[in-house]
């Protein structure tokens, strides 16, 4: 009787994948999906990288917007705990993903992502948002201090953590005037609570290898009133990385949630431009 009962269940399992599959193979068509038999080119998953103090549902705005516009989207978990480790679950992601792909980091999420889609013939495009473009043996606080301007070694909390490391996070007293200034302050508030730290020796671990950018073409929005990453330092990786360039005056360093609109088409302008 239990093992009826429990091939049933199977059988109307597979049927119901069967049947789900195929609702989201027509959703894909409806939404520009498809590309091959000479239908419409498929659209590519945006992968949206967080940086630290932040976590993936900072992206809301801008995750909204991309998926009416007919973008699959998916917003990666970063766990801010090191660059190789980081990068190396984000590459794992990847992998998961069929078709192209274009990847999109903000802050120390460009630092991430150079390193994981190193190799990925996926990612058409790499979109750094107010974000590290570093090269080999760099690390977040070298190019942070690289120019004048940032505010973030006076606006860090650490939390001293038991192995010995330090969880680091922006002081919510100053997190609204040094880290979010164009937003409203009560959004601020928000995300100050939401914060995710990141630990210190991930802010000091070098880039290393041949960083993505040197494969994969690159796109830059430069926050024109950043505290924490000065825009200066932006746009000097920006030009080393011979990355397309926009720039949003007053904008702080969080310009993606500030301006989702002019995020989401920065974006989609990479996704275009680099099309297969």
């Amino acid at each position: 009787m239990i093992s009826r009962t429990f091939r049933s269940l199977v059988a109307a399992s597979a049927a119901l994948a069967v049947a789900g599959l195929s609702m989201f193979a027509t959703a894909a068509a409806d939404a520009g999906g498809g590309g091959r038999h000479g239908g419409p080119a498929v659209r590519p998953t945006v992968v949206l990288v967080h940086g630290a103090f932040a976590d993936g549902s900072g992206f809301n705005a801008v995750s909204s917007r991309l998926v009416r516009d007919g973008y699959p989207v998916v917003a990666a978990a970063n766990p801010l705990h090191g660059v190789a480790s980081d990068a190396a679950q984000l590459d794992a992601l990847l992998d998961s993903i069929e078709g192209p792909i274009v990847l999109v980091g903000h802050s120390y999420g460009g630092i991430v992502m150079s390193a994981a889609a190193r190799g990925n013939e996926n990612v058409q495009a790499l979109v750094y948002v107010a974000a590290y473009i570093p090269e080999t043996g760099e690390t977040a606080v070298e190019l942070t201090g690289k120019f004048p301007g940032s505010t973030v070694a006076e606006s860090l909390k650490p939390v001293p953590l038991p192995g010995g490391q330090v969880d680091l996070y922006i002081d919510p007293a100053v997190f609204h005037p040094r880290f979010a200034a164009d937003l409203p302050a009560k959004d601020a508030a928000l995300y100050a609570i939401t914060q995710r730290p990141v630990t210190d020796v991930a802010l000091a671990e070098p880039a290393a290898g041949v960083q993505a950018w040197h494969e994969i073409p690159s796109y830059t929005l430069i926050s024109g009133a950043d505290k924490i990453i000065p825009p200066a330092a932006q746009r000097f990786m920006a030009e080393r990385a011979g990355s397309t360039v926009q720039t949003v005056r007053g904008a702080s360093h969080m310009v993606f949630a500030s301006h989702p609109g002019t995020t989401v088409s920065f974006i989609e302008r990479a996704a275009r431009e680099t099309g297969r």
